[in-house]
């Protein structure tokens, strides 16, 4: 399998063996409760993205579940293995004997011990067994990993949707300034008769408008912020925003460069073909129903008990011998698991292709996004600047007199509007990028640092 996907923050737990949530305390400086709905440890807030990674790995049900089949995955392993190592045995009895020949009854007392080692030689189902368990293994790692990305960009995907929430709120409280503003002014006018009753209702309404999309996005802040919590366990907190100046680097390569990396690295695409391999090795396993089992067999044997327990000398008896079983007749049952075990293998063939399939898919959409998100944040960049200078020569005019306050308010809704488009397209970059790496299975603990080393604290 690959290098982990994990952040920095659990290598250093794991290295200098603390605990994860000790960790997570020192990215936040918070102090840890209890979370209400699972009872798991869980901080009270958290301002970076880095925190709530941190946290999501320690409080997602989702990701623990995958941790706990990989660890099912390794201990089948485990146990395969051990069906084709020595096994050692001992047995031991103590026996209260009456035994009649003819009219003499006899009492006696019968001990028998012995120590038995088998050692397989050949058994064909054992050894596909095997094989099948280191499958499922590598099967369930894979599964961990794609876990573990999606995980991680759907916290930041959280993340950033918050942000774009608050960003929005604090763009239409500023619109909603201006337009009071433009409000006042209109007023002003009306009651010197500088201006017709319908510009003040047009104001009036512009005005009630933007504060009616303000609640709006407050109520949509709420539920982003929630859905953040719901996968963390953590309160955003002053969260850390996008820098203004920071510049998303571009991918150079085209699309087919990472649909064909995306089938030879995606985690989703590696755990269908162990489970492919799985599946043939069963189809082995099964057949091997068919082919004889050798065991070496070497018993150390002591007792004063002969056969059917008559009574005889102490013995000390060592046998080494090769045990051969042929299986003749089954009733049928060797067939009809053979014949299971190929139809789950062409199960596992077509969910193979299913995955490949929508793998392609989301990894060429992940592309195209990226690439249109670029090109709309250079030119929502244009917008902003032509809608400011539009809204500034708007307010000019209306102050002179050549334009009226229904043009005025035009100008504030597209300038503010295009900022926020802006806002949501630079954040659209990101998730588009990190959606694109994660599909193509090469997300690394690098590019969530990178991530996080574009925000900056809300205090700069």
């Amino acid at each position: 399998m690959k290098k982990p996907l994990i952040t920095p923050a659990l290598a250093f737990s794991v290295i200098c063996g603390f605990s994860l949530d000790t960790v997570a305390a020192e990215f936040t400086g918070s102090s840890i409760a209890t979370d209400p709905v699972t009872g798991n440890a869980a901080l009270t807030g958290g301002s970076t993205l880095e925190d709530f990674f941190t946290a999501a790995m320690n409080y997602n049900p989702r990701l623990r579940i995958a941790e706990e089949s990989m660890n099912v995955g390794s201990a089948r392993r485990r146990a395969a293995d051990g069906q084709l190592l020595p096994q050692l045995s001992a047995n031991g009895s103590v026996s209260d004997n009456r035994r009649e020949t003819g009219t003499i009854p006899q009492n006696y007392d019968g001990e028998r011990y012995s120590i038995q080692l088998r050692q397989l030689l050949f058994n064909w189902q054992a050894f596909a067994s095997r094989r099948r368990a280191h499958a499922f293994e590598d099967q369930s790692e894979a599964e961990y990993y794609n876990e573990l990305a999606m995980v991680l960009t759907d916290v930041a995907d959280r993340y950033f949707s918050v942000l774009q929430a608050e960003d929005a709120l604090r763009s239409v409280q500023t619109e909603l300034e201006a337009v009071n503003n433009q409000l006042q002014q209109v007023e002003s006018l009306y009651e010197r008769q500088m201006t017709q009753i319908t510009d003040l209702y047009q104001t009036q309404a512009s005005a009630a408008a933007v504060r009616a999309q303000e609640l709006q996005i407050q109520s949509q802040l709420q539920i982003t912020r929630q859905a953040l919590r719901s996968v963390t366990g953590l309160e955003p907190i002053r969260l850390y925003r996008l820098s203004d100046d920071i510049e998303i680097p571009d991918i150079e390569e085209g699309m087919d460069y990472w649909t064909e990396l995306a089938q030879g690295s995606n985690y989703e695409i590696q755990a269908r073909e162990y489970a492919l391999t799985a599946s043939r090795e069963l189809v082995s396993e099964r057949r091997g129903a068919y082919m004889p089992n050798v065991d070496l067999i070497v018993q150390q044997q002591n007792s004063n008990l002969g056969f059917d327990n008559a009574p005889i000398a102490k013995t000390d008896t060592t046998y080494v011998g090769i045990n051969v079983s042929i299986p003749l007749f089954a009733g049928g049952s060797n067939r009809a698991g053979v014949s299971e075990a190929i139809s789950m293998q062409n199960i596992a063939q077509n969910e193979l292709r299913q995955v490949r399939l929508e793998v392609t898919e989301r990894v060429r959409t992940a592309h195209l996004q990226l690439q249109n998100s670029r090109l709309l944040t250079e030119a929502a960049r244009s917008l902003v600047e032509s809608a400011t200078l539009s809204a500034t020569a708007m307010q000019r005019g209306f102050e002179l007199g050549t334009v009226t306050s229904v043009d005025v308010l035009n100008a504030i809704r597209n300038q503010y509007q295009a900022e926020r488009d802006l806002q949501q397209a630079r954040y659209d970059h990101v998730r588009f990028l990190l959606e694109l790496k994660r599909e193509a299975g090469i997300l690394q603990p690098e590019d969530l640092l990178e991530v996080g080393s574009w925000l900056e604290s809300p205090d700069s």
